[in-house]
């Protein structure tokens, strides 16, 4: 018996069943074998009339978007496969990305406090035999799942939404006028929202069976028994390369125990290693990260999951009227794990284009896709993780990605926290992005040049081109700011278009970053 059937299969509710079942769904992944789902299809008959400004598929994370709808006046259906409730485990986040709840109307200055679980600081960024860096007030928050989405689900009801739970979203029809959903008796609404995550059917119709161009996969706990740690760790590698991945850990303080993540980053390729593989190596080598004897950990809850990465993305769906937000849009870099943290990043944005969209019945497949745009601040970080992993029988040094991100953040940190931190929190910018190179291309000339043949010249060609557009929308960004009263001005129409462009821009070269 290995370390992880003996230990999983210890805890309630077929731990080990639910691990094996998403190595079967990786697997499919992995090896392009997932049947497409065909859930949308069209019709040009109109409807005449509907009942929903919008449907929402997937409360989880819907209804935070939802809340922010229907408090505005929307009518809003959010439909949910199961009943909505929060998890135990804490989501982390930055203080300061919650303002967005108060800014929007959604939470009182009381109930963000209460929501707030657990607090610590300062997090560790650390490789092995290189720099340790400390940094404060950077996902040092823990929210109370539970708490959140019961309060925003009174708050959705009060505001006049119909929650539909044990709904199971099946398919859905496209008409010039709205969208008839088959989910419980059905549902008529002008815009449906996919929020269903990853696996969405709408997403993987949308993609119409293309592979993931890199995955990112996650295995930890929430565990008792460790010795006393009011600190946390961000980015923290202790081992070399070892079955062709470079291994990273994550640690916060939870309100039960201690929650712990290994994670790693790869290609799609069949021969990877499985959940429950880097399960294993988890159990593993937890000891010697946390300093405590496996036999002392007692295990609260076992969390695994894989995140699949696309070039092409944000998602822009190939229909009128539907948008696709959260984790089923991709709206995040391939170093981020995305849900929580990515969803309230973009929750104002949405929300105000949203709003402007159906106002105005801008509501087409050209009209909803400027809510997705392309972000070179997401694109260009395709380059770091090409440069935190090693192809399937790539052969490179294995301290070598340690030794690199160890030069890179030492340069960080003598840059100062306005370059470190944003990076720490998914944003890149033009600014801190091109001072860490020039600093690190000339204090670790042969380290920069070993990375080449690693992550290859066309990729390294391609990043050069988003590199640029990071700068051009930096320079347009700044540019458009100066304009605004003017484009305040405008019709509502055309000040949809522009206002979807500025966005694109501000949220494109990290401008949003610091923002409530």
């Amino acid at each position: 018996m290995t370390l992880t059937e003996e230990i999983l299969s210890q805890l309630p509710g077929d731990v080990l069943f639910r691990l094996r079942s998403a190595d079967r769904i990786l697997t499919s992944v992995r090896e392009g074998i997932a049947p497409i789902p065909m859930v949308v299809k069209e019709n040009n008959q109109p409807l005449g009339s509907v009942e929903w400004d919008v449907a929402i598929c997937g409360g989880t994370l819907g209804i935070l978007i939802g809340c922010a709808l229907a408090v505005q006046g929307w009518r809003v259906a959010l439909i949910e496969r199961g009943i909505l409730q929060g998890r135990e485990q804490e989501w982390n986040i930055s203080r300061k990305e919650l303002e967005v709840f108060v800014e929007l109307g959604l939470l009182s200055d009381e109930e963000l406090t209460i929501a707030i679980a657990t607090k610590y600081n300062p997090a560790r960024v650390g490789f092995k035999d290189g720099v340790e860096v400390w940094v404060e007030d950077v996902l040092n928050i823990g929210i109370d799942p539970v708490y959140l989405l019961a309060t925003f689900k009174e708050k959705f009801l009060v505001a006049g939404g119909k929650l539909y739970e044990n709904t199971p979203f099946t398919g859905a029809v496209v008409h010039p006028d709205g969208v008839m959903l088959d989910a419980g008796d059905g549902f008529k609404a002008k815009l449906l929202i996919d929020a269903m995550g990853h696996l969405s059917p709408i997403t993987q119709q949308a993609r119409q069976g293309e592979k993931p161009d890199a995955l990112c996969l996650v295995v930890g706990s929430c565990a008792q028994g460790f010795p006393e740690n009011a600190t946390g760790d961000l980015l923290l590698s202790f081992t070399p390369l070892q079955n062709q991945c470079q291994y990273f850990w994550e640690a916060f303080p939870a309100r039960d125990g201690r929650t712990t993540y290994l994670f790693t980053y790869m290609d799609a390729h069949p021969q990877r290693l499985t959940l429950e593989a880097l399960f294993e190596d988890y159990l593993r080598l937890m000891p010697e990260y946390q300093g405590v004897e496996l036999s002392h950990v007692k295990l609260q809850r076992a969390l695994f999951g894989f995140f699949p990465s696309y070039r092409q993305s944000p998602l822009k769906t190939p229909w009128n009227r539907i948008l696709a937000v959260g984790d089923s849009s991709q709206n995040q870099s391939p170093l981020s794990f995305g849900g929580f943290g990515a969803m309230v990043r973009h929750l104002k944005r949405l929300t105000v284009g949203i709003h402007e969209g159906l106002s105005n019945n801008l509501l087409s497949r050209k009209a909803l896709s400027l809510l997705q745009p392309y972000q070179p601040s997401l694109t260009v970080t395709w380059l770091f993780q090409k440069a935190m992993s090693a192809g399937v029988n790539q052969k490179i040094p294995p301290e070598q990605i340690n030794q690199l991100l160890s030069a890179v953040f030492l340069e960080m940190q003598q840059l100062g926290e306005p370059v470190l931190k944003p990076f720490l929190q998914d944003v890149v910018q033009f600014g801190g992005l091109t001072q860490t190179l020039l600093k690190t291309g000339l204090t670790h000339p042969l380290l920069v040049a070993k990375v080449i043949p690693q992550v290859g010249v066309a990729t390294l060609l391609d990043w050069i081109v988003h590199y640029v557009n990071l700068g051009i929308y930096s320079g347009l960004y700044s540019t458009s700011q100066m304009l605004q009263p003017w484009l305040n001005k405008l019709p509502s129409v055309p000040k949809y278009y522009c206002d979807r462009l500025i966005d694109a821009w501000k949220y494109g070269s990290g401008g949003d970053y610091g923002e409530s």
